[in-house]
């Protein structure tokens, strides 16, 4: 598609929501925007910059990330400890976390993309993404429809630094952990590259720096106008919950999560009014519009590989539900409002990583 009969499309589709919606989901829909449009304009993929640390001993995509955590923090911890009708992005140190972040580490490497990852993807028209997005939701609902028996199996209450400790102390905490790993990170890198005779990788590489900047500043606009941080998975989890619901092939009502008061509410209001589906629609749109400038291409995969990678892509729903969030809603929003399962969530997914990506040399992704 062209991009003026988008920009059309997208400019209607803005003006229906402001009049008949809301403005607060008006404006989240262009905050999705410009998230998708970063993320797909700059390449700016969490899959890849772990993927280029482990691989190629390469730390910018990884040091990307962590300028992305130290800035977000740097602008969300001080308006949390100002308003408190702002909340973190708070999840149980858990069972289910430990799994779940172990697995969608594994995962999000065979399937080439953690949720904003396959979203983006998914816009800018690569086919095992697109292929991977339904299966993604689906993933995440039967996630929710378990997560009630899995935090059984053990957990503790949700930790916010800001709230326990006070912003500037929970700020100053968070970026002295985020320059102990940057730290190592590049120590790791600097051995690593002497001893294979490389010349030592760059810590910081254009793109990267240019889209933790913007990413900061926008995933600081969606806390503002939606009251919490930016989030992914719960959207898929939502639109797969929405259609089982509708269709009654699920009692839908009846499990743990989808009887939570907040997460019934949304179940029977139209998804428009959800303000992490919102945003998601918006990173659609921001993708696509890279796409019609600069389309995006892919390898064909074998028989084979599309099976391995639509399993990988239902599994990585299913641990996102389970790990409270993926690499945004867990690790980028976890880390930077100040919670502990953000920090807990990061050693285990990488870990799992580690995994996923021998798997990913096996079927020769």
């Amino acid at each position: 598609m062209k991009r003026l009969p988008l920009a059309i499309l997208m400019a209607v589709f803005f003006g229906w929501l402001l009049w008949s919606v809301s403005v607060r989901q008006a404006a989240l829909f262009a905050v999705g925007i410009g998230l998708g449009a970063v993320l797909a304009g700059k390449r700016f993929g969490f899959t890849t910059g772990w993927r280029l640390l482990v691989e190629d001993k390469d730390p910018s995509g990884v040091f990307g990330q962590l300028l992305l955590l130290a800035l977000a923090a740097i602008l969300a911890m001080p308006l949390l400890g100002h308003f408190p009708e702002l909340t973190a992005a708070l999840g149980p140190p858990s069972v289910s976390l430990i799994v779940g972040a172990f697995v969608f580490g594994l995962c999000m490497q065979i399937a080439d993309g953690c949720g904003s990852g396959t979203l983006y993807k998914a816009g800018l028209g690569i086919p095992m993404n697109a292929a991977i997005l339904p299966v993604f939701a689906i993933g995440s609902f039967l996630g929710s429809m378990h997560l009630g028996w899995w935090l059984d199996l053990g957990r503790a209450q949700p930790v916010g630094l800001v709230s326990a400790w006070g912003w500037p102390t929970a700020l100053l905490a968070t970026l002295a952990g985020l320059a102990a790993v940057a730290a190592g990170v590049s120590a790791y890198c600097k051995r690593a590259n002497h001893r294979a005779g490389r010349a030592p990788k760059p810590l910081f590489v254009r793109k990267w720096v240019v889209g933790a900047v913007l990413l900061a500043v926008l995933a600081t606009l969606n806390l503002v106008i939606a009251g919490q941080p930016w989030g992914v998975v719960y959207g898929f989890g939502l639109w797969a919950a929405k259609v089982a619901n509708a269709t009654g092939a699920v009692d839908v009502g009846s499990s743990w999560f989808w009887s939570q008061p907040g997460n019934a509410l949304r179940l029977q209001e139209t998804v428009l009014l959800d303000v992490t589906s919102i945003t998601n629609i918006g990173i659609l749109a921001g993708a696509l519009w890279i796409s019609a400038s600069t389309p995006a291409s892919a390898k064909p995969l074998t028989g084979t590989q599309w099976a391995v990678a639509l399993v990988a892509g239902l599994v990585l729903g299913y641990s996102s539900r389970l790990a409270f969030g993926c690499n945004v809603g867990a690790m980028f929003s976890g880390i930077s409002t100040g919670s502990i399962h953000g920090w807990i969530w990061v050693p285990l997914a990488f870990a799992g990583t580690i995994f996923g990506l021998r798997i990913r040399r096996h079927f020769g992704f």
